[in-house]
């Protein structure tokens, strides 16, 4: 017989890494076209953020909560915050693609207006909305997010841990496997990893290497910010607070090498990043400080492959090898 504990903790892991899980899948897509997004974190913020203004702004259009439309209260958050994501890449693109300037600065940038822009707004919309405390409150919205699975409840110990979760979840799930299958398995996919690999060879081939850079990183984004749009609208049942996400934009990139590049990966991958991330709440007496160090063990875990993965040396458990270089067609 499962514990009520270890049920708890199996839902929290999965719930916590979920929006992991989005951020790494579309951070994997846009490094095999061989661009190093660590903007990826600020993109997750402008993603939710995206949302929260769509929610915000359809609530309180509403006459009443009761005339709340169930299909318009999904949309209209997820068509903002893709909306939000997509121009955030193309500005990413133009810098790193177009005007060839240098991917990490770039994606740190972005990273830095992303905070920022989020924290902004936010802050815009808890003036408007008059409360003494700093946060946004989305529950009408958010609940047709977090809703389960109509038939969980009959399932047991099977349904609590599989079928208990708002339809993201498994959305995010469903990404990974068909960008994993994706990349390996189609056409379209070996253009990409071609472009990642050898841009000169994959242009001299006829690929269009600045419409695969421009699409993969777009595509990327948008999957990212809906890993922000996830942990507002359903891990934190629509509440929205200024610098509340965290580390979790870094611990999906720090995602994408643990799963070696591979999207499918990811889904275990976070599931375990997600349990070492909340360990520390589940292990009794802990003192504050080693609660700290609790929250470190997926970057040690990364760290572990990463040299594993090094020593070995099998090419296809290592990252593209134009990544992070910008193509100078006349170069070629």
């Amino acid at each position: 017989m499962v514990s009520a504990t270890v049920i708890t903790y199996i839902q929290r892991a999965i719930m916590q890494g979920i929006p992991i899980l989005y951020g790494s899948t579309g951070e994997i897509l846009t490094e095999k076209s061989g661009h190093l997004n660590l903007g990826i974190p600020g993109i997750m913020y402008v993603g939710a953020i995206s949302g929260v203004i769509g929610s915000f702004t359809y609530e309180n259009s509403l006459p009443s909560k009761d005339a709340i439309n169930p299909f318009l209260a999904v949309l209209i958050p997820m068509v903002c915050s893709m909306v939000g994501s997509l121009a955030v890449a193309l500005i990413y693109c133009f810098l790193t693609v177009t005007l060839r300037a240098n991917q990490n600065v770039t994606g740190l940038a972005i990273t830095t207006f992303g905070v920022g822009f989020g924290n902004f707004f936010g802050a815009s919309l808890v003036r408007l909305t008059g409360s003494e405390v700093p946060s946004v409150a989305l529950s009408a919205t958010s609940k047709f997010f977090r809703a389960s699975l109509p038939f969980a409840d009959k399932l047991g110990v099977f349904g609590q841990i599989f079928c208990s979760y708002g339809f993201m979840t498994y959305m995010a799930i469903i990404i990974a496997f068909i960008a994993g299958f994706m990349l390996r398995k189609t056409r379209t996919g070996l253009y990409l990893r071609s472009v990642g690999e050898n841009p000169a060879t994959a242009d001299a081939a006829g690929i269009n290497v600045n419409r695969y850079e421009y699409t993969a990183t777009c595509i990327g984004s948008v999957i990212a910010g809906f890993g922000g749009l996830y942990y507002v609208m359903d891990y934190t049942s629509g509440v929205w607070s200024n610098d509340g996400f965290g580390d979790r934009g870094w611990l999906a990139i720090a995602l994408v090498i643990f799963a070696v590049w591979r999207p499918e990966l990811s889904v275990p991958g976070s599931i375990l990043f997600g349990g070492l991330y909340i360990m520390y709440l589940f292990v009794n007496g802990l003192p504050m400080r080693a609660a700290e160090l609790f929250k470190m063990l997926p970057y040690v875990v990364t760290i572990i492959v990463l040299i594993f993965t090094s020593i070995r040396k099998k090419r296809e458990n290592l990252p593209p090898a134009s990544l992070g270089n910008s193509y100078f067609r006349e170069e070629r």
